[in-house]
């Protein structure tokens, strides 16, 4: 019953317009209707700027046209810009402030503007970067783009990166650059038009772009930060992926290996579905994070966080797959000092299943040489030997809905035959790979070990007694009322992320109390989510599925629904502790 594209309900399908021919005309009637000079279409890196300029042009109402493409510094002169926050490392860069203007060439930003300010003809601009040439007397139209779209555009060599001439470069260079450059400039530049644009264009589905206002835009995402929702689940294989979510998610099997991952609730990684009657318009979850960050996220954890969503949700599939990498994360003032972050990936693994030799690998023995460890994960990274890793990192048994608690700096990772739904901070990438086991990526290429970043950050008192003690199901009873009991499960004390489990056969009353609440429904099949006054419509959740519940909701409750009525049921709620 999983559902792999839930939607937000918003207007009736007339509001979608679909088809270029439609789509140009109706740009080209209200341009001339509010009397603009400009129709300025605003596209994500990664869309096809040349492929939306050569279909509304189309139209015959332009007389100049323009491609902001062609208004870009040369790729070695960005290439240089780039240079100190990219960095050499295959895997990481540097925060930064790189904004669109950067990328553009003063001189032929210059030249354009006194072509399109010296004709009173109607002008189309397309392209990263349009909205920049033309302050006033202007239509907008954003053609946003979802984030898993582009990595796939990226993967297939469709797309390049902004300004750079790497069509052909490998995916994960080109999603790095994306990352850490294309995507940070182009959200800065989204958050200062949300308010102002008049279209939505979605062309995620090449053969089918769809326009909506902006008007309809910006009432989508205002009922989202006040309900319950879900954003799109997307599922990638992996190199340890196993085959549990491909029966309880329903996936396709005959394209891929396995399936390893599913982000279930990453914002900046995940999209969201608006509903136009039957027709859907694909944006990106982050758009609701920039648009209603305290109604979404509470006022204090917007003014804490910025308008960034600091909870992540995701599965790793293991079941009849491998280990996954033996890992640490970064402590909080090492990702500060060498990668601009102020927060890093503090994080758990719950167990929605397990088989029976399902382990975990969390923490170090007891007593063991700190320096003999480095000198086996530098042999092993040689390819000298297989490194040992249960002589040095504790090795438990794992099962179904265990809780063990990871915060950074602890070495760890999930062995094979196990389904968990990982609940951590969202300090974007920085995983530091310590052994992968000698294998290859999906791409026959080693996948990169950080041995020097990992080494300096793991936490050697995370021995075995501390992990025991502190780390593995430190279940504590709340509350209970009535068909339902409450526990705390988490997590650790260092962490800034607090997890409760409830179990129930009734109804729990829940309130955010002014923060954002993510939950997953990890036992039963269908549970349904009601507002107490109204506020909103009843929502159904299924089996592994998670929802975001946003601070503005308030009061909601959670209670068995069809087929688990009169059957015991579980969530697992994460919020950010004030």
């Amino acid at each position: 019953m999983y559902d792999k594209f839930p939607f937000i309900a918003v207007g009736a399908e007339d509001e979608c317009m679909l088809g270029w021919t439609t789509i140009a005309a109706r740009i080209a009637a209200d341009a001339q209707r509010i009397n603009a000079q400009f129709v300025c279409i605003e596209t994500y890196p990664g869309a096809d700027s040349a492929s939306i300029l050569d279909h509304l042009s189309q139209s015959h109402v332009y007389g100049r046209v323009f491609h902001t493409l062609d208004l870009l510094k040369s790729p070695s002169d960005i290439n240089e810009m780039l240079k100190q926050c990219l960095t050499d490392d295959p895997v990481f860069g540097q925060m930064n402030n790189v904004i669109m203007r950067d990328f553009i060439d003063p001189e032929k930003f210059a030249s354009t503007q006194r072509e399109l300010f010296s004709t009173d003809c109607l002008a189309l601009i397309v392209g990263p970067g349009a909205s920049l040439i033309t302050p006033t007397k202007r239509l907008i139209v954003y053609a946003d783009m979802a984030r898993w779209e582009l990595q796939m555009r990226q993967r297939r060599n469709l797309i390049g990166n902004l300004g750079a001439d790497n069509l052909n470069e490998r995916a994960s260079l080109k999603y790095k650059r994306a990352f850490f450059v294309d995507w940070r400039a182009a959200d800065r530049l989204k958050q200062d038009l949300l308010d102002e644009i008049d279209f939505l264009l979605d062309t995620n589905a090449v053969d089918t772009p769809k326009l909506i206002t902006g008007d309809a835009f910006r009432r989508g995402l205002a009922l989202a930060a006040r309900r319950p929702f879900r954003v799109v689940p997307f599922f990638d294989p992996g190199p340890w992926g196993g085959h549990w979510m491909e029966r309880v998610c329903n996936l396709p099997t005959e394209d891929k290996p396995n399936h390893a991952w599913c982000f279930d609730c990453v914002p900046e990684e995940n999209s969201l579905l608006l509903g136009f009657g039957e027709q859907r318009v694909e944006i990106p979850a982050i758009d609701l994070v920039f648009q209603h960050p305290r109604e979404l996220l509470g006022e204090s954890i917007f003014t804490r966080f910025g308008a960034e969503f600091p909870i992540r949700f995701d599965f790793l599939d293991t079941m009849g797959g491998g280990n996954l990498s033996l890992q640490v994360h970064p402590l909080t003032p090492y990702i500060r000092e060498h990668f601009g972050m102020n927060y890093t990936q503090d994080e758990s693994y719950y167990m929605l299943d397990a088989e029976g030799d399902a382990t975990v690998y969390l923490g170090l023995r007891e007593g063991i040489d700190r320096d003999a460890m480095a000198r086996d994960f530098e042999s092993a990274q040689e390819g000298k030997i297989e490194f040992p890793a249960t002589k040095y990192v504790n090795q438990f048994s794992a099962r179904k809905h265990d809780h063990f608690l990871i915060p950074a700096g602890t070495i760890h990772c999930s062995g094979r035959n196990s389904m968990v739904l990982e609940i951590s901070a969202t300090p974007y990438i920085f995983t530091f790979k310590l052994w992968d086991w000698g294998r290859l990526g999906l791409d026959g290429r080693p996948r990169p070990v950080h041995l020097k970043h990992g080494l300096a950050n793991i936490q050697w008192d995370r021995t075995t007694k501390f992990v025991e003690s502190s780390l593995i199901n430190h279940f504590q009873p709340v509350a209970s009322g009535e068909g339902w009991r409450e526990e705390r499960t988490g997590l650790h004390e260092l962490e800034f992320i607090e997890t409760r489990r409830h179990w129930f056969t009734g109804k729990v009353e829940h309130n955010t109390q002014d923060t954002v609440h993510v939950l997953n429904l990890v036992e039963g099949t269908e549970a349904i989510v009601e507002s107490p006054t109204g506020a909103f419509d009843p929502f159904l959740v299924h089996y592994a599925e998670t929802f975001i519940v946003p601070a503005a909701v308030g009061a909601y409750t959670v209670r068995p629904h069809g087929p688990s009525v009169g059957m015991e049921c579980a969530t697992m709620l994460a919020f950010v502790r004030c």
